[in-house]
């Protein structure tokens, strides 16, 4: 169903597309680090509940993205359109909600997720939070208009308003933070208004009416339940794993916050180089659930193995240049966030340590985008909510506390998480117990 020239067309993209992604977000730490490590570790606190939030989004568009995919397989374009507009409608809601939510919540939210912190680290966490709540209907905008994309199998419209939305987010922060001499609002000021109009740009371009799936002009807006149904199938388990995924990382963070300022800023600044080393995994899954979901559509189960087995292959290919290149520079990386003595050596350490662990990563989180785009995502959501509140969180909390082991033993535990999840998804892969689960049959 896809030639070489088909998975080229839409991997690359989607590769440049998390490149553009983690440089700006290395980038925004980078300069905020310029005001200083309050707020550095301000945002590094707020990031954790924002991708925690934003993931309820992408969770959403994925659902989306793997209905429009298999009505797509199936060459029911009718269908795939009410999907399209349906995902739109209902993430937008979601996120207005959210939003309202956030800004209404922001102070007591943030001491009841991280406890008793620094003044200065906590008035930091606020303005960023408040504002970067603003732009949550224009990420799900953005989230729900890229996946249907992708599910097209047209990736390259995403990476080029990716690239519009990250230049815009990039050239804001020059100006807030060294021309205007802000603090944390000239960080997130910028990603308020690059949202917005990466979310107008792509939401435009899908109502063309010469892509596969579009919205078309003129349709009345209203919800149709057993669509939303259909997409709340993929949508809900992959919406409260990813949450509960996050939201276990934002429990580790507070665990975190009470080693002091120097791990809470080694930990966030290791934890935003190594989203280096997700990035080709990350891409590469976005893939899988467009080359997946249409070949379950269309019934093709032996085609999509083989596809998940070469997508998982080159993963593992682009994850050893990366690796090795940051185990080995890791010093003078970390050099570039200007951070002191003490904090540098912790992120260093922390780094290298990652870098030899991530040959379970694709197993672990490339592999089960497979399995999801097949329909087969309570599977996925069980074994991890399982493995990362008992291994994750659970081995943190021994070895931090029980055993003194600093943030190193928040490393280890998040590394035994990997494993257990590498082998029951790989056992359920080779099982084959994921077919035949396909929603788009009307």
């Amino acid at each position: 169903m896809f030639s070489k020239k088909d998975l080229t067309r839409l991997m690359v993209p989607l590769i440049i597309e998390q490149i553009l992604a983690v440089a700006v977000g290395m980038i925004d730490v980078i300069m905020v680090a310029k005001v200083g490590e309050a707020a550095v570790s301000g945002v590094s606190l707020v990031d954790s509940i924002n991708i925690l939030l934003i993931q309820l989004f992408s969770a959403m568009a994925t659902g989306g993205a793997v209905v429009a995919a298999q009505y797509i397989g199936s060459k029911n374009i009718p269908r795939a359109n009410l999907a399209a507009q349906q995902l739109l409608l209902f993430s937008v809601s979601i996120s207005v909600a959210v939003t309202v939510f956030a800004l209404s919540t922001n102070g007591p939210l943030l001491k009841l997720a991280f406890g008793r912190i620094e003044a200065d680290v906590m008035d930091n966490a606020r303005i960023y939070f408040y504002l970067t709540a603003l732009s949550f209907p224009f990420l799900a905008i953005y989230n729900s208009c890229a996946a249907l994309f992708r599910a097209m199998g047209n990736s390259r419209i995403s990476m080029m308003t990716s690239l519009w939305m990250n230049a815009i987010n990039v050239a804001g922060n020059f100006i807030c933070i060294y021309l205007l001499g802000m603090g944390v609002e000239g960080v997130a000021i910028p990603t308020l208004i690059s949202r917005g109009v990466a979310a107008v740009m792509i939401f435009m371009m899908l109502r063309r009416p010469q892509n596969v799936v579009h919205l078309e002009r003129g349709t009345k807006l209203r919800f149709y339940p057993q669509m939303i149904k259909k997409i709340l199938q993929i949508g809900i388990p992959n919406g409260l794993e990813s949450s509960i995924f996050q939201f276990g990382k934002i429990i580790l963070q507070s665990l975190v916050s009470t080693l002091g300022t120097v791990a809470l800023t080694g930990f966030g600044v290791a934890s935003n180089l190594v989203t280096l080393e997700y990035l080709p995994g990350n891409a590469l899954g976005l893939g899988l659930i467009t080359i997946v979901g249409q070949c379950a559509g269309a019934g093709e189960y032996e085609q999509a193995r083989q596809y998940t087995k070469k997508v998982v292959k080159l993963n593992y290919i682009i994850l050893a240049v990366i690796c090795t290149v940051l185990a080995i520079f890791a010093a003078p990386v970390v050099g570039i966030y200007h951070l002191s003595e003490a904090t540098s050596a912790v992120t260093v350490e922390l780094l290298v340590l990652h870098s030899f662990c991530m040959i379970i990563w694709p197993l672990s989180f490339t592999l089960p985008n497979a399995l999801r785009a097949a329909a087969d995502v309570k599977f996925t959501m069980c074994v991890s909510v399982f493995s990362m509140w008992v291994f994750r969180i659970g081995c943190s909390y021994l070895l931090v506390k029980g055993f003194g082991m600093g943030v190193n033993g928040i490393w280890i535990a998040m590394f035994v998480d990997w494993v257990f999840r590498a082998i029951l998804f790989v056992a359920r892969f080779v099982s084959g117990r994921w077919k035949g689960r396909t929603l788009a049959e009307s």
